[in-house]
């Protein structure tokens, strides 16, 4: 049976008509359009469906739509402001921390959440927050350049 589910994806209100049983990684790529939010395994281990929800970084393969009522999530599509990349998605390319990109929102979004946690993140922070993602293509080494360069960027911004 269907019931009506109000979800705050991207800083927009969405009423979606699901199943209670239903998928948040389904509903985003399915109703919404949302590419970014990936399956990779399904059972909450390789971190290709994160989506930050209030903030933290969770897989929304194991969430389902009736536990997300109301409450703020963020795909990667939503970290773009007034036209721009987010400094994590500019670090990202700028580093080549990608090969397919199959695992790159999951990675991006749990640098993001990391960052604004703990803006002056140390290599075990960095590797715990990260620890969550898996990249089958191998590029760890640049994703943790990547992820070192938005952090260092932020710490020069700020001061």
């Amino acid at each position: 049976m269907k019931q009506t589910f109000e979800l705050r994806v991207n800083g927009r209100v969405h009423r979606i008509e699901a199943a209670p049983d239903r998928r948040l990684l389904e509903v985003l790529r399915e109703d919404l359009g949302l590419g970014s939010v990936r399956e990779g395994c399904g059972i909450g281990m390789c971190g290709a469906c994160t989506v930050l929800l209030g903030g933290r970084p969770v897989s929304s393969c194991l969430l389902l739509v009736s536990q997300v009522h109301h409450q703020e999530i963020v795909t990667v599509e939503g970290l773009e402001e007034n036209g721009a990349l987010h400094p994590v998605q500019r670090a990202f390319i700028e580093h080549f921390a990608f090969q397919c990109a199959y695992c790159t929102p999951g990675f991006v979004l749990s640098a993001v959440a990391m960052l604004e946690r703990e803006p002056d993140p140390d290599e075990q922070v960095l590797l715990e927050y990260l620890s969550g993602n898996l990249c089958r293509c191998g590029s760890y080494l640049n994703i943790l350049k990547a992820v070192r360069a938005a952090a260092q960027g932020r710490r020069l911004h700020s001061s």
